[in-house]
């Protein structure tokens, strides 16, 4: 750590944020690498650490013996304040070397709202925010993540783009830095070279036009760039890497625990969800993988408490099994088995039984929708009487505590929707009252509703989004409808999901919103307490730019639509077929029961476990 550094720690809280030197932490001799990468997360250390993504792909670079990855996260504010007062740089925690020397900077893109703390920590690195201003070949900005499937707003501060999953196309985009750093090329010979790379996006090789309506007329590739961009997809992930050791921090983070990742994709085709979709076609990893991945993390970390990642665990086709040969030692070994992502249309006996074998807490389901009719417009696939029936034979076994998940401003939703899901709330709590094993206990429902905004690559990317006056409406008439003091209710602020509306079907004209904002001082925009409205509306207002355009409009299916030039696998032709049942009140069978045919399996070579 450079003693400049060190000074200031003393005058901010957490200083161990900024410190480094964990176990599992990786230190290499910086004169022995040919290429050094600051892998950055655009949020606080205790976000960062708990990113799974992140602890794979830092694992996997220090593989090389020929780079040394360090990890870097946006200082809190008292931080950044002593950094600024002081002359101090960003710096990477393991050596503690300022990141504006390094030959790559990455950034992880998990939630639009963090894109002012990619600028933010640009501006502290010491680097020109904009791309073109950067002529050396190095540092290479780049960025990744969920968000990179409509990366336009950001386009301008960016060198270069991960489309897909990143385990392969890192260490070819690496191989090619390394080769061009030693031939001394250029970076203009560098990205034109990089835009061959499967799921590589450079975006300065595009060039975009609008209509007189503002609606996008065209984006063409020039220089030779691909049309469609198509995304990186891991094959097996039985064979792909996956690290044998996480760093273990020294201070609790959001989810401090070693992670198991079992399965990628999902079969189910809800239509809100962007996740569902981008992250097709679903490859699971073997029951003997998962098993032999989490004995080698927990011993190698000491957590006891392993954690089973996806988007559905209960949809892993052999969860029994899986659960068996994880119990056999995790019981053991006092080891608590958490499974996140439970569904209330296979909560079977068999899995309550293995649920009784772990550390008891409250079980959390997603309903998504008050109504069965709102249900089937988002194609969740759930009925009032699975949820009851689900929650039944978890207060058999003895649990008081439930969270249902519920979003507000769903397409086609009415004032009927939102009182349904005060009147599921109390069906649960009704449920508890009748159950034997209830007497002398309390209940406690905990309903938390989420403000729905229309993502890219969804059935729904098309469909205007809510109001901020009407989501108000809703919140207080769902706070009148709710008649228990057993049932919490607990819902989003409604600026904060404008601008993530904005931001996520947003086109290039943003990005003179997003600098302007980041100049007026927007940054942490994801946190409530540091989160300015009032500046991010000077910044629209600054820039001519109505934010309305990207939100309240309804698309038309023949519109051309920013993120379309990107190739995530799904039709578009799906998509729209999926969107025009949701307003026929029609769902899809889930990919088990009936291929639909959303053509992702065409970019892992006609394979899809789903179909198994």
């Amino acid at each position: 750590m450079k003693k400049e550094v060190e000074k200031i720690l003393q005058y901010v809280q957490k200083p161990a944020r900024y410190t480094g030197g964990e176990l599992n932490s990786v230190v290499k001799d910086r004169d022995s690498v040919a290429l050094r990468y600051a892998f950055c997360f655009p949020d606080t250390y205790e976000i960062g650490m708990s990113h799974l993504g992140m602890k794979i792909l830092y694992s996997l670079v220090n593989e090389r013996t020929d780079a040394w990855c360090e990890r870097v996260f946006a200082p809190d504010v008292d931080m950044e304040e002593q950094m600024r007062k002081h002359g101090v740089p960003l710096f990477a925690l393991e050596s503690g070397d300022y990141i504006k020397d390094f030959d790559m900077i990455g950034f992880t893109l998990q939630y639009e709202l963090c894109y002012t703390n990619v600028l933010n920590m640009l501006d502290l690195a010491g680097l020109p925010l904009l791309s073109r201003d950067r002529e050396e070949l190095t540092p290479v900005i780049a960025v990744g993540g969920p968000c990179t499937c409509n990366p336009e707003p950001i386009t301008d501060f960016v060198d270069i783009i991960f489309i897909g999953e990143g385990e392969e196309s890192t260490n070819e985009v690496l191989d090619l830095l390394k080769e061009c750093k030693e031939k001394g090329a250029s970076k203009r010979e560098f990205l034109l070279r990089a835009k061959d790379i499967n799921g590589i996006y450079i975006p300065s090789f595009y060039k975009d036009e609008y209509n007189d309506d503002g609606t996008m007329k065209s984006l063409t590739p020039t220089d030779g760039a691909p049309l469609p961009v198509k995304k990186s997809v891991i094959a097996d992930m039985n064979t792909v890497y996956y690290p044998d050791k996480f760093v273990v921090p020294f201070i609790e983070t959001v989810f401090d625990r070693a992670t198991a990742e079992i399965f990628r994709g999902c079969i189910r085709g809800c239509r809100f969800c962007q996740a569902g979709f981008i992250y097709r076609p679903i490859r699971e990893k073997s029951v003997e993988t998962i098993n032999r991945q989490s004995k080698a993390l927990i011993e190698s970390t000491g957590y006891d408490e392993l954690s089973l990642c996806s988007l559905s665990t209960s949809d892993h086709s052999g969860v029994n099994n899986m659960l068996n040969s994880l119990l056999d030692w995790t019981v053991k070994e006092k080891i608590n088995l958490s499974l996140p992502s439970l569904r209330v249309d296979n909560f079977s006996d068999e899995l309550v039984e293995k649920l009784n074998k772990v550390r008891r807490s409250g079980l959390t389901f997603a309903p998504e929708a008050g109504t069965q009719r709102l249900r089937d417009v988002i194609n969740k696939n759930v009925t009032e009487e699975e949820v009851i029936t689900t929650c039944n034979k978890a207060f058999d076994n003895g649990w008081t505590a439930v969270k249902l998940y519920f979003m507000m401003g769903l397409p086609t939703e009415t004032m009927e929707d939102i009182e349904g899901i005060a009147n599921l709330g109390m069906e649960v709590v009704h449920a508890f009252g009748k159950n034997p094993n209830s007497k002398g206990k309390g209940v406690q429902v905990s309903i938390s509703c989420a403000s729905f905004i229309p993502k890219p690559h969804t059935p729904f990317q098309w469909e205007p989004e809510d109001s901020m006056e009407s989501l108000k409406e809703k919140q207080e008439h769902l706070l009148k409808s709710i008649p228990s003091k057993k049932i919490k209710v607990s819902y989003h602020q409604t600026p904060t999901s404008l601008i993530e509306g904005v931001l996520a079907r947003g086109d290039r004209r943003l990005n003179k919103v997003l600098l302007r904002a980041f100049e007026l001082g927007c940054k942490y925009d994801a946190w409530d307490d540091k989160f300015d409205f009032e500046k991010w509306k000077q910044a629209f207002e600054d820039c001519g730019i109505d934010p309305f355009f990207y939100t309240r409009r309804k698309r038309e299916f023949s519109e051309l639509l920013p993120w379309d030039h990107l190739d995530f696998g799904v039709s578009r032709k799906f998509l729209e077929r999926e969107n025009i049942r949701a307003h026929e009140n029609k769902t899809t069978p889930h990919c088990r029961i009936h291929c639909a045919g959303c053509g992702a399996d065409k970019l892992n070579g006609g394979n899809c476990d789903a179909r198994g």
